[in-house]
């Protein structure tokens, strides 16, 4: 699933950017936003931007690069 498609106050792990545009790609990572690192969807707006925390820092972000993120939600332990 991408990050577009998760919800408010979920966290989920980052499996992979796939985005066309290369120099989005290197920022996220330079921001901290790599494979197997944890995100949380802090507020989504209607517009389609997102408000993200990676690794303790909060990150608005839109709606094309969201849908460019695939993640998997993190499993609770029961």
């Amino acid at each position: 699933m991408t990050l577009y498609e998760g919800k408010t106050g979920f966290t989920y792990v980052v499996k992979g950017i796939h985005l066309e545009q290369n120099s989005i790609t290197r920022r996220l990572e330079a921001l901290g936003l790599n494979e197997m690192t944890g995100v949380q969807i802090l507020n989504r707006k209607r517009s389609g931007a997102f408000i993200i925390k990676v690794r303790g820092t909060r990150l608005a972000i839109g709606k094309y690069i969201a849908q460019g993120i695939e993640v998997e939600e993190v499993k609770k332990n029961a």
